[in-house]
């Protein structure tokens, strides 16, 4: 969370460096937790759930980095990508656990997933934070990423639950 806020104040680098600390840092402790045998239920919902915020104050920070910047993309065009952003990371999460919890089997790992995945989207934004070193609107390519690959991804997740829902009422199983 603290790089999202090191993001809106504009300093894209460090942002990029404290979620990259941040990533290691969050799977580090799942094998520890495991490796001690501290792990827990309550211990792995924390984690998720302090993830999407982690993932929330990213993206939101990325709109004000982004917003600041004196570039030619209008303010509702930022606003609109924003959304579908934030939108898009959450439901990436949420689509599998409401799936699971409904026993819908959507698909194994595929590259499509695996390209949408917490530590995919954490490294496009933290080399395009990098990136913007050398060119301050490089963040601009981890917004349309977000906002287009991944809502891309549930809808194909919405029309595969769709049909295997369709196939086991017709079929009866």
């Amino acid at each position: 969370m603290v790089g999202g806020v090191v993001f809106a104040l504009g300093l894209g680098w460090l942002a990029g460096l404290i979620a990259a600390t941040s990533q290691i840092l969050d799977g580090v402790d799942g094998q520890f937790a495991r490796l001690t045998g501290m792990k827990s239920v309550s211990g792995a919902f924390l984690d998720s759930v302090l993830d999407r915020y982690a993932e929330g104050a990213m993206v939101i920070g990325l709109i004000v980095y982004l917003i600041r910047l004196p570039i030619t993309i209008p303010l509702w065009q930022l606003l609109i990508l924003g959304s579908l952003a934030l939108i898009g990371s959450n439901l990436m999460s949420y689509s599998i656990a409401r799936a699971q919890s409904l026993g819908i089997q959507l698909d194994g790992p595929t590259l499509a997933n695996n390209l949408a995945n917490k530590g995919t989207k954490t490294t496009v934004i933290v080399l395009c934070c990098f990136g913007s070193l050398f060119w301050p609107p490089m963040p601009i390519v981890a917004l349309c990423y977000l906002a287009l690959y991944l809502n891309l991804v549930v809808v194909r997740r919405l029309f595969r639950a769709s049909r295997l829902s369709s196939h086991k009422s017709v079929t009866g199983g």
